[in-house]
């Protein structure tokens, strides 16, 4: 695609390329390696090539910054009840036909990120605002890695924690630099065939696959797993129980899967929304796979959206949507009434933000115009 890359303070450069023989160069950070010639840009849209070198073109820059409840993100485990400064930038290195977020993933109108922040803003306004944690979300954060992770320098200086909302779509060696600067992620597994990843999705169910290995066996970042259940597409018992023995088996029973409804978006109209039954059918094959912490998401479903303790039920944090109704957890992340410790990172107490949702300009921040958070 020949359109010209800006150069403005927002182009930085990569790292993760190589020239060919034929006077191309590859990009390197995902599975696509697309191959370029000077000012083309890889279907993500946001990284081209400039000057014989790949160079990202959207650093500092985002679609919006908003305060969201962790759980949201989804994730259930990882300080519950506290609020995250969440945002995202343009573009996304898959073209899911189903995609919720696609005004913000598939946008190829770089000059609509008007929200623009530094990394040591950004985490300045966490503090302020009182979040826990910076969640990278709404697009993938996999195409604006440089951005992500002196984002997450600057947080960690700060003691405020970093998400990764992900579909895990990265190569090995920035794999390992990406994650290497997050505390917690959620990655999307969209499915458990390479028919579904290749024709809905555009891309494989592999390394989606091998960068949940690596989380899970080479790192210390706290993750959980979201599945979006399609009618007719993903939602069949067999794909469930496959997928959810992979998990049992490969991650181990302690890895949060959240079962979400798919509504009608992008280029799926035409599809029904997720009955809520479905869900449920999914939640308990995974719970007969061993998994011991799998939830609904996208209905109102307080069962489906709690957490129990799995060796004697009692219900440890109880949520109605985004807020919490139950706590019973002592301070050392166990089971109040059995002592088994719960997996998770946890607080001493739960936060209390609730279903709260703050939109918040940065550049506002910047001149002092943002109250504090309460």
């Amino acid at each position: 695609m020949d359109v010209p890359i800006p150069r403005d303070p927002s182009v930085v450069p990569t790292k993760y390329w190589h020239g060919l023989e034929d006077g191309r160069i590859q990009c390197d950070l995902c599975p696509r390696f697309c191959k370029l010639r000077e000012g083309q840009r890889g279907l993500c849209f946001v990284r081209g090539r400039q000057n014989d070198a790949i160079v990202l073109a959207t650093y500092g820059r985002s679609s919006g910054f908003c305060v969201d409840p962790i759980e949201k993100k989804p994730l259930n485990h990882f300080l519950p009840g506290t609020p995250v400064l969440s945002f995202g930038t343009a573009g996304c290195n898959l073209f899911c036909k189903f995609c919720q977020n696609w005004d913000i993933s598939k946008s190829r109108e770089i000059d609509t990120l008007t929200d623009q922040a530094s990394p040591e803003l950004i985490a300045k306004a966490a503090e302020g605002l009182g979040c826990r944690s910076v969640a990278f979300t709404y697009n993938d954060p996999v195409i604006f890695l440089e951005y992500a992770i002196d984002v997450a320098a600057a947080c960690r200086e700060r003691g405020i924690r970093t998400v990764a909302v992900t579909a895990g779509e990265i190569c090995a060696e920035p794999r390992r630099e990406f994650f290497a600067a997050m505390d917690a992620a959620n990655v999307d597994l969209k499915g458990f065939t390479e028919r579904f990843y290749r024709s809905v999705c555009g891309s494989e169910l592999g390394t989606v696959l091998d960068t949940l290995v690596y989380l899970k066996h080479e790192t210390d970042v706290w993750f959980e797993i979201t599945t979006l259940l399609i009618p007719g597409e993903n939602d069949s018992d067999s794909e469930i129980d496959e997928m959810t023995r992979w998990i049992a088996s490969e991650l181990g029973p302690d890895v949060p899967h959240h079962f979400s409804a798919f509504h009608p978006d992008f280029k799926m109209m035409d599809t029904p929304p997720t009955p809520a039954a479905t869900l449920t059918r999914a939640r308990e094959i995974a719970r007969s796979n061993g998994l011991r912490y799998v939830y609904t998401g996208n209905v109102h479903d307080e069962s489906g959206g709690s957490t129990y303790c799995h060796e004697c039920g009692v219900k440890v944090i109880g949520r109605d949507w985004y807020v919490m109704t139950e706590w019973n957890l002592d301070a050392e992340g166990r089971c109040s009434s059995c002592k088994t410790p719960v997996a998770g990172h946890f607080e001493v107490a739960p936060g209390d933000w609730g279903a709260k949702r703050r939109p918040v300009r940065l550049g506002d921040w910047a001149y002092g115009k943002m109250p504090r958070s309460s």
